[in-house]
């Protein structure tokens, strides 16, 4: 009995200071864990606000803006070399209808040359002379109308072509020198209108993935829970284990009021310690794997959701804020071009002002030119008649006339070939207008003000989820803290437990071996009792394992689970 007292001493220190160890280690990890979870709710309720902003109205609405002024900006862009071609065939036109007056004014000075001429021959004439000289007074006094009119004609002409070459060389220079930053700031928009687009995908897939994982992190704290409370059973068996061996080192025989020695009870239960003690061993393991495995799954799991948090708004730096700044950046430069764009279409604008007055007034003096054509040519006719009959001296007169005739069919030819030109620089005159009304700049600027009014709001709500991301942040790395810490705790508290086979092996050595031991009445007494004190199945399941070995069987009853110190697994 003696050579068992030491050898019990030391398992039952070595597994008490196991035992100790499992109940401060799971005592301190279950409060880690508490206050993971807590934490982590913060964490869900973080990314829930952070996602519902994101998600907001106001990210739609100017994540819509963007997308209408970029497409306009790109649509101006476009419509600058249709403009620029459209003015340019404009003052080619234009410079065309100057020619052609010009042609037109030499044919109406010769209608007033060929009347001086006819006024100065009709003094020679006999006969009539008064009526020849009143012939030529009218052709020359329409002729002198006419030319008046034309003159007016080519002056607007001049002032039309000044001011078609003025817009035509602004505009040209400003497609080539702007053209490229109005496509690039549409194209900068559409991508700010992209991100902002990939933002509220983001924000609703951090949204869900946050739910997910709460649930999944409720289920593994549940698990884990349950694992520790499995530790505080394994807690027990190793004081029952410990309760056995003091039995075994000090045999009490008033268990059993029989007369007799204890026989090999010692050894009984020694050997039956040991199996306890290295079955306890292997069911802890298995809890501790659990309890690290569930850890590890919340650690990834809020990892995730931190790096998604921080990717998704860019951190600590404030990444919604510069690229907040870099749409207003993008704004301004837009808006500067924009500005330009109005100084362009206002004059262009003007241009076509004058182009349509201008216009008016070519077609006025060109009806009353038809008129004042038909007359000079009736009287030229008429005169033309009348000199005939005078024989021979009306042969000049007569050719006077004729000249006048065909000075008068030239300007008719002249102003037919005028008139399509000039329907042709009103058509170019209109297609003009529709493209300055379907690229209108001011549209853009409402525009403009519009998003930046959006923009606004969202920059007013940046800051609140900056803080939102610094809490992610900071709460995701104390979670991360605690929760290693916990797993420390495991890994510490694993190492610990990996002892005590090492013990069980030395017991069993120390017990030597049962071989035909016989047990008496007072040896199946002490171990029904030890049987009866068992809380956990699993250590009763070990009890009758090893009685099967001596052909025994448990006398006693299980307790029902109110008589139980613990919840029965």
């Amino acid at each position: 009995m003696s050579s068992l007292k030491h050898p019990i001493a030391d398992a039952v220190a070595s597994i008490e200071l196991v035992a100790s160890r499992i109940e401060a280690s799971f005592a301190q990890v279950g409060g880690q864990l508490g206050e993971g979870h807590g934490i982590f709710q913060g964490l869900n309720e973080a990314l829930a606000d952070l996602a519902r902003e994101l998600s907001s109205a106001q990210i739609e609405g100017a994540s819509g803006a963007l997308r209408d002024i970029a497409g306009r900006l790109n649509s101006l862009a476009d419509a600058l070399p249709a403009e620029s071609a459209l003015l340019d065939q404009l003052r080619r036109n234009v410079a065309e209808a100057g020619s052609l007056l010009k042609q037109l004014l030499k044919h109406v000075e010769m209608i007033t040359t060929i009347a001086r001429s006819a006024r100065i021959e009709s003094a020679s004439l006999e006969g009539d002379r008064e009526g020849f000289i009143a012939f030529t007074r009218e052709a020359y006094e329409l002729g002198k109308a006419v030319q008046a009119s034309i003159e007016a004609c080519v002056r607007d002409q001049q002032l039309l072509a000044a001011a078609v070459e003025t817009t035509w060389g602004r505009q040209s220079e400003f497609e080539r020198r702007n053209r490229p930053q109005l496509g690039a700031s549409g194209t900068a928009l559409m991508t700010a209108f992209a991100d902002l687009g990939r933002q509220r995908n983001d924000s609703v897939g951090v949204a869900e993935l946050a739910g997910s994982s709460a649930r999944t992190i409720s289920e593994v704290v549940g698990r884990s829970i349950v694992s520790l409370q499995a530790g505080d059973s394994t807690r027990q068996r190793l004081e029952h284990v410990c309760e056995g061996l003091r039995r075994a080192a000090v045999p009490e025989p008033s268990l059993v009021p029989e007369i007799g020695e204890a026989g090999a009870l010692p050894q009984l239960l020694v050997h039956l310690e040991a199996v306890q003690l290295r079955d306890a061993q292997q069911e802890f393991n298995s809890d501790i794997g659990d309890v690290v495995r569930a850890l590890s799954t919340i650690l990834a799991e809020v990892a995730t959701l931190v790096e998604k948090g921080r990717s998704l708004h860019g951190g600590r730096e404030g990444g919604s804020s510069s690229f907040l700044f870099q749409v207003r950046q993008t704004l301004a430069q837009a808006s500067s071009l924009i500005g330009m764009c109005e100084d362009g279409g206002r004059s262009i604008d003007e241009a076509l002002s004058v182009v349509e007055n201008t216009l008016e007034r070519f077609r006025d003096a060109i009806a009353n030119l038809s008129d004042s054509v038909v007359d000079i040519s009736l009287i030229g006719m008429n005169a033309g008649l009348r000199a005939g009959h005078l024989g021979a001296k009306g042969r000049a007169f007569v050719v006077i006339a004729h000249e006048m005739k065909v000075t008068a069919d030239q300007m008719t030819g002249a102003a037919s070939r005028l008139r399509p030109l000039l329907s042709e620089i009103g058509k170019v005159g209109d297609d003009l207008r529709k493209t300055r009304e379907s690229s209108d700049p001011a549209t853009l600027s409402g525009m403009e003000a519009s998003i930046l009014q959006t923009l606004q709001h969202v920059e007013a709500g940046n800051e609140r989820l900056g803080g939102l991301i610094g809490r992610l942040i900071d709460e995701g790395a104390k979670f991360d803290a605690v929760m290693n810490g916990a797993r420390e705790q495991m890994t510490s508290l694993e190492s610990s437990a990996s002892a005590l086979p090492a013990v069980a092996k030395d017991l069993e050595q120390a017990g030597g071996d049962l071989g035909r031991t016989a047990v008496g009445p007072h040896d199946e007494a002490v171990l029904d009792e030890l049987y009866a004190r068992y809380t956990m199945e699993r250590e009763r399941d070990v009890h009758r394992r090893f009685l099967q070995q001596f052909g025994l069987a448990a006398k006693q009853q299980a307790p029902v689970a109110s008589d139980c110190d613990f919840e029965l697994f």
